[in-house]
């Protein structure tokens, strides 16, 4: 009997000291990385996500890209950028410019389409609406799966890549947007003059700002920082 009293067994010994471990990553990581696995946010994408699929005015490439995408997310996190206790957050929570800039995107890319496309529907502007809402649908997808990397069970890599990804799909989304909006006014039913140029205008402004926050922030500024942050903390181990 004095051989088993006051030891653990190999498998409980393991699995302490696994926790251990887990609560430690956690009490390191930001208040940001510990939130709930769905937040407010991530349950409002979701909804949009939900009912824009059943609407039938999204294409079902553009579902299955948004299936593969968090399959191959969990793929990469595992082969490629496991989760690593050195890496946090590239920019800081009270970054005042970086908050403006996003509740740019917002207005921009979320609340004023969602608005084009319930005015839609009730002035009965299909085309328009079917050419917003592949964007709208994606960019929904892109929020909801950044919060479900923004943990600690994936690494900062894997942060960076959901917006590139989704971003890089959705210029083909706004380029299609933009095409429907031009070849709008040869149609019998596109809804008011003024809903004519503001769809055109919004259609513009997506393609702008994306293209944008593709090409002059996220590949030149935000991937790399979040690479060079994660390396350095592998070679910290």
């Amino acid at each position: 009997m004095s051989g088993g009293v006051g030891t653990i067994p190999s498998e409980d010994a393991e699995h302490v000291h696994k926790t251990k471990a887990d609560d430690s990553l956690n009490k390191s990581l930001p208040p940001t990385l510990r939130r709930r696995f769905l937040s407010f946010r991530q349950l409002n994408s979701l909804a949009a996500i939900i009912v824009l699929s059943a609407s039938g005015m999204v294409p079902v490439s553009d579902v299955a890209f948004a299936v593969a995408s968090l399959l191959y997310v969990h793929f990469l996190s595992i082969s490629a950028f496991p989760p690593s206790s050195h890496d946090h957050t590239v920019f800081s929570d009270d970054n005042l410019l970086l908050s403006a800039y996003v509740s740019a995107g917002a207005l921009i890319g979320l609340f004023l389409p969602i608005a084009y496309i319930f005015e839609g529907v009730v002035e009965g502007d299909k085309h328009g609406t079917q050419g917003a809402a592949p964007h709208l649908f994606l960019l929904s997808c892109q929020v909801f799966m950044e919060g479900v990397t923004f943990s600690k069970r994936f690494s900062l890599p894997m942060r960076a890549f959901v917006p590139v990804f989704f971003n890089a799909r959705r210029l083909f989304t706004i380029a299609d947007w933009v095409r429907r909006e031009v070849a709008k006014e040869e149609e019998e039913h596109h809804g008011s003059g003024l809903r004519l140029l503001v769809g055109r205008a919004l259609a513009l402004a997506n393609m702008a700002f994306w293209t944008f926050n593709l090409f002059g922030f996220l590949l030149p500024v935000y991937l790399p920082r979040a690479l060079k942050r994660y390396y350095a903390g592998e070679k910290l181990k």
